[in-house]
């Protein structure tokens, strides 16, 4: 090993007076070093030197204004002066920084009725900044501050986590304006001013980024907030601010460790070979402590320990019964904390530690829950968090101060009564944390009413101002209201419909402004049971996996399809655990309350199943290990039997041990009045995903005007009947005994299709022919009884059986015997199903309904479009009568939309499935995809899923290659885009001015969750559909299935499928077409599908 590794330790000159000591070692080739402040060591790979430059023009840590080779601050608590021509000079020093000019504001005030921003800068200042400065505009009392932009956070991160040039200088004059207003200096014993640095984006993050609360406490201060306020005031301030430092501030986000040093680090530390490393192993141990506490920063936990220990030792609960000697000791113990942790003292200069916070926040935009938060919710194209700093107000002043958090209106309700809570002599951290159980706004009232009356008018000004149900927070200090923040207030479903309906009643707000205050999320909580109490269960949680389905469940396991519809037919509730389902558990599913499985995506099949009927579902839940064999599921260290009882939250995608409590979904009269709104200015309309006339009624009621998919096959998993003429069908060994079994299918097919033309009276239907593999309709698992029974049935041995099973089993079954590739081998197949629609609308023709039948086949055309007509023909010819209808196809595969212009020349329209493209295109499997996407997301390898958001370049490209050339053949051609797409609906809405789009489609009975999820692909492809001028259809959305008595009552106001109609109107055309002529648009009763341009 001595031969492989050189070590040596080198002191280098220091390049300037009180430079760092270097100590170097090199191994394999790659330079390390140990870089040492006191005690304290930093692993890092060596870089080059930057250029020497003054650190006085970029921070107050010039380390006495030394020049450094490396261009970072050392430590130092030097004193800054403001020069007169606008620079900075170190108090130690001649060092000076040349004033920097600037042409773009970073640092905007706010106070005292002054403010140099308004509302409208969210993008700029972030939403807490754009607020604070609109509320002191307005003349609320709101703390005199100044906020840094979103501008400067892009370039402090685009320099490499450098701060910018001149920022400093801009906020040191943003502190002097402050300190003006307030007659009070940073840093001044005897006229202190302390200071609140927050956080603040364009898109509220709540709890994600950092904050530092009393700002510019040092031992001297303290000494004079004590002699102004009372020294158990101006002592817990500033333990929490030490406490808080620590946590926030002295965590580094931008160490010089690369992963290959920190591994050194961790040889370092773990290695007894000291003969290697002449340093001795405690030392090293306790280095490599420091350094993990320099990345990671001081827990939190490290200063409640000290608290919790002061408590017991002083006998008293709370930690408002600790005195101001007591917290004195509690000061001493937190600095030794800092200082045992970082290996230096607590920086006491105030404009450091306003320098090292401000950075901090800047910092905690990529911080690692900041980043998964912003992922989760889909939050992109933000420059960073701007940071805003203000004047402290304090609610711990005694019993005349507090704080408290309210809402205008209540947010589970609706009901117009203020919401929240308060505590007395408390800071803002008491209420958000949970430190002490905070009282209604009614003890405010009693124990401070003239300020509690000023709140009450506040409140009513900012709904005015706003329009909007507003999240407030607000501080009273010694009788004295201050407004700390206010924003629009996070609500309930419920919530938002009733505030949206009162609010126009009132006067307050135009119908079209409320409907744009409902989400679509709103109305899928509607539509689905929840639970009554989601904290409650928190602590129960087992494992999560993907929120495949919206709404709550509540069961007992069962491990197999059979066992489910056994157990529901006794009249159980059951949650369906498989590792992944098969359409072989339709059954059991359908019977089952919930579902869950180890594996599969959003659009596996359980997903879509689920989705399909309303049912909550949790998919690719890997932390469990299902044993059907023993019928256990394992998580973890925890065995769960079949019968115990589960809950799962399909919004979440948590699964919960034990039998949570459910509230069902409730319909009110506000969301009929809403829905009416609706439905006076929507110019969208919906079709839905429907395969059974059940499903076809339910889509009606619940608002579809149409059916955009009818998929045959699923109608053939009805009965086990229909199964075993179909598995007669497949197993048949020539086409006379495939006729036998197709005529055995042909009344359940036609039956089923005059229930779906009679609940469409007068709307159209897309139907699709037959498309799965065989192997689909196939036995698994234990299938000799099924043989067996198969084998009579057909006449043939078992051996033939199974020998036709394994001919027709596939490597590749998706890729393989499907699609109109059945109709072309077995032609009489094609001819059952279209001569049970035929059948069908002629009936339901006669019987006096209105029947617009248009039959998809799937994949390919080919010779099937004249068996379809030729048995049009016989069909017309035996009633004596005829219908119109129309022929299309499925573009699914790449080639398909290479020879689209061939393909056009028999099909009057296209139908995207983009899901199948989509996997064609990256040959990605769907259903295994999401063992290497994360990967590949987490690396930047894919900006985003392609189940998701539609990739514009390559499967987008297809679609619009596809339609041009199927237009060139067919100008008539109708287009339209569905499938299980996600991510979608706040993107698609500005589209229909643009595509002349009249339809989509969803799915009679699936939650309009799915559809918030569903239209970020067409925002995504704007440029691609809006030359395409097409229709689009998507899948699934629509009503739990529960609700189809309630929606006759309410005259269809328990509409989910009008989600997309309603969002409709929260399109502001004037945003996207800046006052220039709109398109033609197609409106209520045109044509079907969009014309071409």
């Amino acid at each position: 090993m001595a031969a492989a590794m050189e070590a040596r330790l080198v002191r280098p000159a220091a390049a300037t007076r009180g430079a760092t000591s270097v100590r170097r070692l090199m191994w394999g080739g790659e330079r390390h070093h140990l870089c040492g402040f006191g005690r304290q060591f930093r692993v890092g790979v060596r870089r080059p030197p930057a250029p020497a430059r003054v650190w006085a023009a970029h921070g107050p840590d010039a380390g006495n204004g030394s020049v450094e080779s490396s261009g970072k601050p050392r430590r130092g608590d030097d004193k800054w002066e403001v020069r007169a021509d606008g620079g900075r000079r170190s108090g130690s020093t001649n060092a000076v920084a040349a004033p920097v000019l600037t042409t773009v504001k970073r640092v905007f005030t706010f106070g005292k009725g002054n403010s140099e921003g308004h509302k409208g800068m969210k993008t700029l200042l972030g939403g807490k900044g754009a607020n604070l400065a609109e509320m002191a505009s307005i003349g609320l009392s709101v703390p005199p501050g100044f906020t840094i932009s979103t501008d400067a956070c892009q370039e402090y991160r685009d320099n490499g986590k450098q701060i910018p040039m001149g920022l400093w200088d801009e906020v040191l004059d943003g502190l002097t304006a402050v300190e003006q207003d307030m007659g009070t200096a940073l840093g001044d014993p005897s006229r202190p001013l302390l200071l609140s640095v927050r956080s603040g984006a364009a898109i509220s993050m709540p709890g994600m980024m950092d904050t530092v609360l009393n700002l510019g406490l040092n031992d001297e201060v303290v000494t004079g907030l004590a002699a102004r306020s009372g020294e158990r005031f101006a002592y817990d301030s500033y333990r929490r601010f030490l406490d808080m430092f620590g946590d926030v501030v002295s965590h580094d986000s931008r160490p010089r460790c690369s992963v290959l040093s920190l591994l050194f680090g961790i040889v370092i530390f773990l290695s007894k070979e000291t003969y290697l490393f002449p340093i001795h192993h405690s030392y090293l141990k306790r280095a490599f402590r420091q350094l993990f506490l320099r990345v990671m920063g001081i827990p939190h936990s490290l200063f409640e320990e000290k608290l919790e220990d002061l408590k017991a030792a002083k006998g008293v609960e709370m930690d408002a019964d600790l005195t101001a000697a007591d917290l004195k000791e509690l000061v001493a113990e937190y600095k030794k904390v800092y200082m045992e942790a970082k290996g230096e003292q607590f920086p006491s200069d105030p404009k450091k530690q306003l320098y090292l916070a401000v950075l901090a926040v800047f910092d905690s935009w990529d911080s690692p829950r900041a980043i998964k938060y912003r992922s989760i919710n889909q939050i992109t194209g933000l420059k960073g968090t701007a940071v805003n700093v203000q004047c402290m107000v304090f609610g711990n002043m005694g019993e005349t101060s507090g704080t408290g958090v309210l809402f205008t209106r209540n947010p589970s309700t609706g009901e117009k009564k203020l919401f929240g809570e308060f505590l007395i002599n408390a800071q803002g951290e008491d209420v958000v944390a949970g430190i002490r159980t905070p009282e209604d706004l009614d003890t405010m009232k009693r124990c401070m009413p003239e300020a509690y009356e000023e709140l009450v008018e506040n409140c009513c000004i900012l709904e005015k101002h706003y329009k909007d149900m507003m999240d407030i927070e607000f501080t009273v200090q010694e009788n004295r209201l201050w407004m700390l923040q206010c924003r629009s207030g996070k609500r309930t479903g419920k919530g938002a419909v009733k505030i949206a309906v009162d609010m126009v009643n009132e006067g307050l707000v135009e119908i079209r402004s409320a409907i744009k205050m409902v989400e679509p999320g709103h109305l899928d909580q509607l539509l689905h049971p929840q639970f009554e109490d989601p904290a409650a269960y928190k602590d129960k949680v087992i494992a999560t996996g993907l929120a495949a389905s919206p709404g709550a469940a509540v069961g007992q396991v069962v491990f197999s399809a059979d066992d489910a519809e056994a157990w529901h037919a006794q009249g159980k509730s059951v949650i369906l655990v498989r590792t992944e389902t098969s359409p072989e558990d339709v059954g059991g599913m359908h019977a089952a309350t919930g579902i869950l499985t180890a594996t599969g995506g959003m659009t596996s099949h359980a997903a879509v199943v689920a989705r399909g009927w309303g049912k909550c579902c949790v998919s690719a839940c890997s932390d469990i290990r299902v044993n059907d064999a023993e019928k256990v599921v394992i998580v973890g260290d925890r065995i769960i039997q079949e019968g115990e009882w589960l809950s799962l939250n399909g919004s979440t995608g948590e699964a919960i041990l034990g039998k949570q409590p459910l509230s069902p979904p409730a319909l009110s009269a506000d969301l009929g009045t809403f829905m009416s709104w609706v439905d006076q200015i929507r110019q969208l309309k919906v079709m839905a995903n429907a395969d059974t006339p059940g499903d076809a009624l339910t889509a009606r009621n619940n608002g579809a005007e149409g059916i955009g998919l009818c998929r045959t096959e699923h109608m053939f998993f009805a009965s086990d009947e229909r199964i075993k003429a179909v598995r007669q069908m497949i197993m048949a060994a020539s086409v006379d005994q495939r006729k036998t079994a197709l005529d055995l299918l042909l009344p359940y097919q036609r039956s089923d299709f005059e229930g779906i033309f009679r609940a469409m009276d007068g709307l159209p239907v897309t139907i699709r022919l037959l498309d799965p593999p065989l192997h689909e309709f196939l036995p698994e698992g234990d299938v000799e009884e099924i043989v067996t029974q198969l084998a009579s049935d057909i006449g043939m041995t078992e051996d033939e059986v199974f020998s036709r099973i394994e001919k027709l089993s596939e490597v590749n079954p998706m890729l393989g015997f499907r699609g109109c590739r059945l109709g072309i081998s077995y032609p009489e197949l094609t001819e059952m199903q279209a001569c049970a629609i035929f059948e069908a609308a002629i009936s339901m023709t006669d019987q006096g309904f209105r029947v617009l039948p248009e039959i998809m086949v799937p994949l390919e055309l080919g010779h099937q479009v004249s068996v379809i007509r030729r048995t049009a023909e016989k069909v017309f010819s035996a009633m004596g009568t005829s219908i119109s209808y129309k022929v299309g196809t499925m573009i699914e595969i790449p080639r398909a939309a290479l020879v689209a212009d061939e393909i056009a020349e028999q099909a009057e329209f296209f139908s995207f499935g983009t899901n199948d493209l989509t996997q064609m295109t990256f040959g990605y499997s769907r259903d295994d995809v999401g063992k290497f996407l994360p990967i590949y997301l987490s690396n930047g390898i894919l900006q985003s899923d392609p189940f998701e958001v539609l990739d514009q370049k390559g499967v987008g490209q297809l679609i619009k290659l596809a339609t041009e050339r199927g237009r060139s053949a067919r100008p008539d051609l109708k287009v339209d885009l569905w499938e299980y797409v996600e991510s979608m609906v706040e993107n698609l809405l500005p589209l229909h001015f643009l595509l002349r789009l009249d339809w989509i489609m969803s799915h009679a009975h699936h939650s309009g969750c799915f559809f918030k999820l569903s239209f970020k692909i067409l925002g995504d492809s704007c440029y691609l559909v809006t030359k395409l001028g097409c229709s689009i259809h998507i899948g699934h959305l629509g009503c739990f299935p529960t609700l189809g008595p309630h929606c006759k009552a309410s005259s269809g106001t328990s509409c989910c499928l009008r989600k997309i109609q309603r969002m409709y109107s929260n399109l502001n055309c004037s945003r996207f077409f800046q006052g220039r002529a709109l398109p033609s648009l197609f409106w209520k009763g045109t044509s079907l599908f969009t014309k071409p341009r």
